[in-house]
C-alpha cells in the first residue's frame, strides 16, 4: 500500500530537511574526517541512514541533545547499552567517586564481593565471570563449553546475534548454510564447526544434536536483532531437555532479553540455562558484561584447568572486571535495574505497544508490533515471524530508512538497525504518545 515512489520521495525530502537543520553536525564530520576512518570513531554510527552523522552533545535520562541543540525523544538508548536511561544518578555518583580512586587494578575490590551476591541472587546461577563486552562473554562460553565438553561443535540460530563472535556468522539462504557475506578478512570456514538451524525448528534442532558432538547451543530466549522472534509455547523447554538428553550445555544469551524483567527471560519464564551471558546495560552503559555458570559447570572447568598446562587460556583481557566496571554495575544492579524501575518501564512498554498497533492500524497496514518486557519492534508485515529467514524477509530497508529520517527530523530517535524500541524508567507517557503521532503523520504522509 506503500509506493516506492512515495518513500523515495520522502527519504529526498527528510534528507533535505535534515542536511538544512544540522549544520554544526555537518561541520562536525567534515571536521572528523580528517582522521577517523569513513568519519566516524566507529562505523555502525553510520547506519541511522541520515546523510552524515548525528552528532551528540549530551543525553540524560530518556532525552538526548545533539551538536545543533536539538532535542530526541530517545527510544534507542545507545541500542541497550542504556536501557535503563543515560547516566543514571547512582551509575555516575558510582564513576566519579571510583575514578577518584583508581580505575583498574589487575586486582579484585570490595565491591566484586557485592556485585557476585547480586547476580547469584538475581539469576539463579552461583558462579560469575567478568569481561569487558558481550562478544568477549560470548567468546569465552563457546571457549569453555568445547574444553569442558570434549566436542568442537556449537549450534546457533540463524539471524541470531552475539556480538563479534567468529563462530556464529553462519546463516542459512533457502536451507543451505554459509558465511556471512558481509564478513571482512575471513580466512577459514565457521561451518567446519559451527551448525545453524531455524529457531523454532524441533525437528532440525533433534538432527543436528543426534550425532552427539555438539559443545552448546548458544541462543537468545527470543531473537531480538532479525526483528523480533518469540519463542513458541514450549520450545525452550524442549531445547533445555534436549540438550540435557545429548550431553550438550545450553547458553542463553540475555543481553537484549534482560527487557522482560528483573531476572531477564529466565528468571520470568524459565528454564534455567547452564551458562548465562548478560552484557551491554549491566554496568548502566560502561563497558562489561558477565556470564554465570552452574556449580557443575565450574566444577568440570576446573578439571579442565587441572589437566592442561598453566597460561594464557585464551580467555580475558587485562581491562577485564577493572575497578571503575565493577563499580558501575553494582550500583546498577542494585539501585538502577530495579523491581521498581520494571514497574514502571513494563506498563508503558505495553501502552507503547498498543499505542503503535493503533497507529498501524488506522492507516489500513498490515503490520505487527512484537515486545518482550521494555524492547518492542514493529514490522513491516502481517504475521510475526517464527524464524530469521521468515524475519529477514519482512524487513524493508528503503521504507524503514524513509520512517527513521522522518522520526529523527521531528525529534524521535529509534535503533537504526531495524524498527526496535526501547522504554527506561525516565520514559514518559507523553513520549510514547508523540512517538505513535509522530509515527501516524509519517504514514499519513507516505500514503497520500
Amino acid at each position: 500500500m506503500i509506493a516506492p515512489a512515495a518513500i523515495a520521495r520522502m527519504i529526498a525530502d527528510e534528507t533535505a530537511r535534515f542536511t538544512a537543520a544540522n549544520p554544526r553536525s555537518a561541520a562536525l564530520a567534515k571536521d572528523a574526517a580528517r582522521h577517523w576512518h569513513r568519519g566516524v570513531p566507529f562505523h555502525w554510527m553510520l547506519d541511522w541512514g541520515t546523510p552524515f552523522p548525528l552528532f551528540a552533545a549530551r543525553a540524560e535520562g530518556s532525552r538526548l541533545w545533539d551538536a545543533d541543540g536539538h532535542v530526541y525523544d530517545d527510544f534507542c538508548l545507545g541500542d541497550t547499552g542504556s536501557m535503563f536511561g543515560h547516566s543514571p544518578v547512582p551509575v555516575s555518583r558510582a564513576i566519579a567517586r571510583q575514578g577518584a580512586q583508581g580505575l583498574t587494578f589487575m586486582l579484585p575490590t570490595e565491591d566484586a564481593v557485592a556485585v557476585g551476591d547480586l547476580l547469584a541472587e538475581r539469576f539463579g546461577l552461583p558462579f560469575w565471570q567478568i569481561t569487558s563486552t558481550a562478544s568477549e562473554a560470548n567468546r569465552a562460553v563457546i571457549r569453555w563449553c568445547r574444553g569442558i565438553t570434549g566436542r568442537d561443535k556449537i549450534i546457533v540460530f540463524n539471524g541470531c546475534y552475539h556480538g563479534a563472535v567468529d563462530d556464529v556468522f553462519v546463516d542459512l539462504r533457502d536451507g543451505v548454510p554459509e558465511l556471512r557475506r558481509s564478513l571482512v578478512g575471513q580466512v577459514y570456514d565457521m561451518r567446519e564447526h559451527t551448525r545453524v538451524i531455524e529457531f523454532n525448528d524441533l525437528s532440525a534442532l533433534e538432527a543436528a544434536l543426534a550425532p552427539g558432538n555438539v559443545a552448546c547451543v548458544l541462543t537468545e530466549p527470543a531473537l531480538t536483532n532479525v526483528g523480533m522472534v518469540l519463542p513458541d509455547p514450549g520450545y525452550l523447554e524442549a531445547l533445555r531437555d534436549l540438550t540435557r538428553r545429548h550431553g550438550t550445555l545450553l547458553v542463553f544469551d540475555e543481553t537484549h532479553t534482560i527487557s522482560t524483567r528483573p531476572g531477564g527471560w529466565t528468571g520470568t519464564h524459565g528454564p534455567l540455562p547452564d551458562l548465562f551471558v548478560l552484557g551491554k546495560p549491566v554496568a548502566g552503559g560502561v563497558p562489561c558484561a558477565v556470564y554465570g555458570f552452574s556449580a557443575e559447570v565450574a566444577e568440570r572447568m576446573e578439571r579442565v584447568r587441572a589437566a592442561n598446562e598453566s597460561g594464557h587460556s585464551g580467555i580475558g583481557t587485562t581491562l577485564s572486571a577493572n575497578a571503575l566496571a565493577l563499580a558501575a554495575m553494582r550500583a546498577a544492579l542494585a539501585e538502577v535495574m530495579t523491581p521498581e524501575a520494571y514497574a514502571h518501564m513494563l506498563p508503558l512498554a505495553d501502552r507503547l505497544a498498543e499505542t503503535l498497533r493503533a497507529t498501524i492500524a488506522a492507516h489500513g497496514l498490515d503490520w505487527h508490533v512484537t515486545h518482550v518486557g521494555a524492547r518492542g519492534e514493529f514490522i513491516c508485515a502481517g504475521t510475526p515471524p517464527r524464524n530469521g529467514t521468515e524475519a529477514r524477509a519482512a524487513m524493508q530497508g528503503d521504507l524503514e530508512r524513509a520512517i527513521h529520517l522522518y522520526l529523527i527530523n521531528r525529534g524521535v530517535l529509534i535503533a537504526p538497525f531495524h524498527n526496535m524500541t526501547l522504554v527506561c524508567p525516565a520514559t514518559t507517557e507523553d513520549q510514547v504518545a508523540r512517538l505513535g503521532n509522530v509515527l501516524g503523520e509519517c504514514l499519513s504522509s507516505l500514503m497520500e
